[in-house]
């Protein structure tokens, strides 16, 4: 077993199951304390880096793309602050981080888990019911049923028909975007049948969100909502949709290129030394050995 415990929060890592449970700490973001423990199973991973940096460094996770409802819904746009697949290292415990990275990257070297794109989510998004102030409205959903609730903020022509409620099977999509310099944010929802081109602002199936602090909490309704929807891989060219998190660099991944040889070899030694260390059985060295050999 693997595990970091940090201010920031703590990831342990059993072999199968990396679980991320926030820190306590006043810098810890909203969405992070209400989102909880994660159980991120292997096969989501896609990898996992270590960043130093002269005070603090950073562990950051890529999950496969399709994975997660989280990650769908927010598009790649959930701050660093809020992204609750990163966590801050305090510069004594680097050599701990490395480890975690690791064991991580050895796992999935081991179980030959694919860098590409699920058909299915593999995380099963915040719980419901869930219910959300922020903006111009509240936004609740119960898993099949979304509720929105304007306040005295809301533009007259929004608010004059009154609360909305929306059912799921009426939903065709979800979107979440935040408030970027002067450009409002938004949490949306596309009614089949009903397509609406109005901005947010008066928009009766959108809740409009100015940069505050509880704005990024939206996103776990878009999760909640996004996860009960299909799957984007069951529809034509959106499995690779822009939505997908960056990819982390190339050294970080699971597994080297194919065309990348020198990586190859360099993975062997890495193997070879894990081996000889005790960290790797005989069992889990020759199959790892065998995955390597088969790509060069």
């Amino acid at each position: 077993m693997a595990e970091i415990i940090q201010r920031d929060g703590t990831w342990t890592f059993d072999g199968e199951t990396l679980r991320l449970v926030p820190g306590r700490d006043k810098n810890v973001s909203l969405l992070r304390k209400s989102l909880g423990e994660l159980a991120v199973p292997l096969g989501a991973l896609a990898g996992i880096a270590f960043e130093q940096g002269k005070k603090s460094g950073r562990l950051r996770l890529r999950l496969r793309d399709g994975a997660d409802p989280l990650l769908q819904a927010a598009g790649g746009k959930l701050g660093d602050a809020a992204d609750p697949y990163q966590l801050t290292v305090e510069s004594d415990r680097y050599g701990v981080a490395e480890y975690v990275v690791d064991e991580v990257r050895n796992a999935l070297l081991i179980e030959q888990v694919p860098a590409a794109s699920c058909d299915s989510y593999l995380l099963p998004g915040p719980s419901v019911p869930l219910s959300v102030s922020a903006g111009d409205g509240t936004a609740s959903f119960d898993g099949e049923h979304i509720r929105l609730e304007w306040n005295w903020k809301t533009e007259e022509a929004k608010s004059a028909s009154g609360t909305r409620s929306l059912a799921l099977a009426d939903v065709a999509a979800v979107e979440w975007q935040p408030a970027v310099g002067l450009e409002n944010g938004y949490l949306r929802f596309t009614v089949r049948h009903s397509p609406t081109k109005a901005p947010p602002k008066y928009d009766p199936n959108s809740v409009e969100l100015w940069g505050f602090k509880k704005d990024p909490l939206m996103a776990l309704v878009a999760a909640a909502v996004q996860v009960r929807l299909p799957h984007p891989a069951e529809a034509p060219g959106l499995a690779e949709s822009p939505r997908a998190p960056g990819p982390l660099p190339a050294a970080v991944a699971p597994a080297p290129a194919e065309d990348d040889h020198d990586a190859l070899l360099r993975r062997l030694r890495e193997l070879g030394e894990l081996h000889q260390s005790g960290i790797l059985t005989d069992e889990e060295f020759a199959a790892a050995k065998q995955a390597v050999l088969k790509r060069l």
